[in-house]
């Protein structure tokens, strides 16, 4: 799963993608187009937008807003990075984390300079 956005992973937005796969970052951490940060239950890569926030109304039911139960983020070692990666991913090292990245960042650019 690879995000379509810049921002922060909402609660709301990776409970509701859970049963799509698993997710390698947590709730509140930074992230930004063309970071991978899920296992998609499929073997094709999925963009998704753990960025948008749940709609506020002032229409509220009973039970509608069930507490999120998150799955733990899977976080990688850099050796485990390096060999959980594809042939069109980077893996980026930082002093505070360690991510994997697609090679073209915009889902566009992926697209044009597919890697077979």
């Amino acid at each position: 799963m690879v995000s379509m956005e810049n921002g922060k992973a909402i609660p709301y937005s990776i409970d509701k993608l859970q049963e799509r796969g698993r997710f390698f970052v947590d709730p509140g951490e930074d992230i930004y187009e063309g970071q991978v940060i899920g296992e998609n239950t499929r073997g094709d890569d999925m963009t998704i937008n753990i960025t948008k926030t749940k709609k506020l109304s002032n229409v509220r039911s009973s039970g509608a807003d069930d507490k999120a139960k998150i799955v733990p983020a899977i976080k990688f070692s850099l050796e485990e990075a390096l060999e959980y990666i594809q042939k069109d991913e980077y893996v980026e090292v930082t002093p505070k984390h360690i991510r994997l990245r697609k090679i073209f960042l915009k889902e566009v650019d992926r697209k044009r300079n597919k890697i077979s």
